[in-house]
């Protein structure tokens, strides 16, 4: 993994033909370079979290305040970042003081010794992010997860961990070869053409009007924030915490210059809502890079060390969402003050007597929204909730199946307690966090992803488990996380219902226009909690994403939007970061999954059966090359029995085949469960999870499937509910 080049001795490191005779650097220079890089870093880190903090205290947050507080690393991940900023600035000077005094273009490191890159890995903190950590120290390492996921691959105790980089199956393609995005220089040609502007391939390809919106016949509007809610199991990419240059100190927010790390996306002349000045932008920051990732002087055979990108959660189905991906971040949701191995709930509200998420401890007005929104000045506002997953609040739907798995955890605590009043307080959480993840695993495999990613996938993929393979990899591939698990942004429809107990309109708390579910957890405390969100999600179907009307206006142009002008657009922000990330185009991940590469309009409207599609497509494109991967597969006709085309369904499929395979710790690998766990474990349904944990009395059989003859909606009482009794621990006879 290029990732550990850092720690590579000798030649491999630095390339001897690359160094001119007799010329060294050395520590002393090495140093100084470095002590300016540090301050360069912690003085724009400083800067930019008493700004952010500033913006989101104020009565109103614009969008992307919000957007980039959401996105920041925080605790291990904050380190990570940190390291490889230090790394990247220290070596940026570097190169700037070697060719102003050579006058020549040297790579950053051709005048530096291996061991002065060791040492350079060491003092910027990267070689503590590569550093094998010792799975023999580790307790019940063959019995429980560690929050970070590290020694689950006990060869290679890294893999699949949090704060290590994502995967490639195919190069990065970046404008330089190394590391900035595509399209950085907008006159730069990619197969003979340039590409286009993202926001204008949004608005001429994308734009559907509410009003146009298809619902989907077969599958719940739960199906789509499931997919959501599982993304967030699996993948997180953070910014840079740095909202200025670190070059030049210019503020992102305040500029459209493209300049590290910021990635400004450019307003298209005549845009149709945004406001279309010479050079007007909507600000965007660069993913932060993985430590010593991104630079040329690392090349050995030929091959540059491309930039990658951090993965801040673990590869695994673990609910990291509920429980955290770091483990001072696990102890933290932990409920520390009672024996019954609980999660931390909320102290000052509950919803009809049952449970909610506690309060984020950080007092920002991000969640303070409701005066806002209600036009009511005395309303009372209250801070966003805590979770895993550092984007809880970003919609209510999301914040509900939260609270709804924190309620399920609390609920296998206390009931595995009762069966085994000798277990202390961790063997209950560790249990009952293992049941959860076993959930998760279950639900996934068994009831969604056969809805999207089709029969075929299913059958050829993801069928029964094949057993754990160390050798296989588990880690999120950089495309599966920034494009292709993505899709579900065209299936989200432009109101979260909420409905009463007979699944009707809500008399009292009655539907949501989805902006207007951005950031308000107060929805959950003040109007009528959970349920009635829960209800909308499994009595009302997702919407059908069709080529005609892709993505609803609540999310392309009113992505947190509240009384702003300028707000967001979800498919402008996806396709920016395809490019940030360096992903191939369309074509060549088709060519990775055996599929046809279509090279000019004809083809291409046979691949989409829509030769107007592929028409509009080319007139921005060019070649079918181009094609941010994202958008092309969004674009494919679905699969049999599935919501995606032949694209993405062979992408999310490798990307879970891996996850399972590559899981030591997989509920069905041998040992993990006892067979008469893994019975009990097969019969568990989401429709049971949400009678368990709510005044939900009737509800669909199966949650993601809309109600007809074959899915009847059913009484509580009616659906198994999974029985603790394999959990008993008997004592054995001495």
């Amino acid at each position: 993994m290029l990732f550990s080049v850092l720690l590579v001795l000798g030649f491999s490191l630095v390339p001897t033909h690359s160094k001119p005779s007799g010329e060294t650097l050395g520590s002393p220079f090495l140093h100084q370079c470095f002590e300016e890089a540090k301050k360069i870093v912690d003085d724009a880190y400083k800067y930019s979290r008493e700004e952010s903090l500033r913006r989101v205290r104020k009565d109103v947050v614009q969008p992307h305040d919000a957007l980039r507080l959401l996105k920041q690393p925080r605790g291990d991940t904050r380190s990570a970042v940190r390291s490889a900023d230090y790394m990247a600035q220290t070596l940026r000077l570097v190169h700037d003081k070697v060719h102003r005094v050579h006058k020549r273009s040297l790579n950053a490191t051709d005048l530096l010794s291996a061991q002065d890159l060791v040492k350079l890995a060491q003092i910027t903190g990267c070689e503590a992010r590569i550093r094998a950590p010792n799975c023999g120290t580790t307790p019940d390492i063959n019995k429980y997860r560690t929050a970070t996921s590290v020694c689950n691959n006990l060869k290679n105790p890294r893999l699949g961990a949090s704060n290590t980089p994502f995967t490639r199956w195919r190069p990065a393609e970046y404008d330089d070869n190394i590391s900035l995005p595509k399209g950085w220089d907008r006159n730069r040609r990619f197969n003979n053409f340039v590409l286009p502007l993202v926001r204008q391939v949004s608005n001429n390809i994308l734009r559907t009007a509410d009003a146009d919106v298809v619902s989907d016949r077969d599958f719940t509007h739960m199906v789509t924030l499931f997919g959501q809610w599982n993304d967030h199991d699996l993948t997180f990419t953070p910014f840079s915490p740095s909202i200025r240059s670190f070059s030049n100190g210019v503020n992102c927010d305040e500029s459209c210059e493209r300049t590290e790390p910021c990635i400004p996306i450019p307003i298209p002349p005549g845009d149709p809502r945004l406001p279309s000045r010479p050079d007007s932008c909507i600000p965007a920051f660069r993913s932060a890079p993985a430590c010593g990732t991104g630079y040329s002087a690392y090349n050995f055979g030929g091959d540059p060390n491309r930039r990658e990108q951090i993965n801040a959660l673990t590869a695994f189905l673990d609910l990291g969402q509920v429980y955290g991906s770091e483990a001072q971040l696990a102890l933290n949701l932990r409920n520390l003050t009672s024996n019954g191995g609980l999660l931390a709930v909320n102290t000052e509200f509950r919803d009809n007597g049952r449970e909610l998420l506690p309060f984020h401890p950080l007092q920002v007005q991000m969640c303070a929204t409701r005066r806002r929104v209600t036009n009511d000045t005395n309303a009372r506002e209250v801070p966003c909730f805590i979770a895993g997953d550092v984007r809880v609040a970003e919609n209510i739907a999301l914040t509900s199946i939260h609270t709804l798995f924190v309620r399920e955890h609390n609920r296998l605590a206390r009931g595995l307690k009762r069966i085994n009043p000798q277990w202390d307080s961790e063997t209950l959480y560790q249990e009952a966090r293992k049941i959860m993840g076993a959930y998760t695993q279950v639900f996934v495999f068994r009831d969604y992803l056969p809805h999207i990613v089709g029969d075929e996938a299913m059958r050829r993929q993801l069928g029964p488990y094949p057993g754990y393979n160390p050798d296989v990899d588990p880690s999120i591939a950089n495309v599966f996380a920034t494009a292709a698990y993505r899709f579900a942004h065209l299936a989200i429809q432009p109101v979260l219902s909420r409905l009463d107990e007979n699944y009707r309109e809500h008399s009292r708390f009655p539907s949501v226009p989805l902006f207007k579910a951005f950031f308000t957890p107060w929805r959950i405390i003040f109007e009528g909690g959970i349920d009635p969100v829960l209800r909308g999600l499994v009595g009302r179907p997702a919407k059908l994403n069709t080529q005609d009307h892709m993505m609803v206006d609540a999310i392309r142009d009113r992505l947190f939007q509240f009384v702003q002008h300028l707000a967001l657009d979800l498919a402008s922000l996806n396709m920016q970061r395809s490019r940030d990330h360096g992903l191939p185009g369309y074509n060549e991940w088709r060519k990775f999954c055996g599929l046809s590469q279509p090279r000019n309009q004809a083809e291409l409207g046979r691949v989409l059966n829509n030769n107007n599609l592929a028409s509009r497509l080319l007139q921005l494109y060019g070649t079918p090359d181009n094609i941010d991967v994202w958008l092309g597969g969004v674009a494919e006709p679905f699969v049999g029995g599935g919501r995606v085309g032949p694209l993405l369904a062979c992408l999310i499929a490798t990307q879970f085949q891996r996850v399972r395979q590559g899981d030591r710790l997989w509920y069905q690998n041998p040992g993990v469960f006892t067979p008469n766990q893994r019975a009990a474990l097969s019969s568990a349904t989401l429709s049971r999870i949400i009678c368990d944990n709510t005044g939900i009395t009737t509800i669909p059989r199966d949650a993601f499937r809309v109600v007809s003859a074959t899915n009847p909606m059913v009484q509580c009482s009616s659906i198994p509910q999974m029985s603790l009794t394999a959990w008993r621990d008997r004592p054995t006879a001495s």
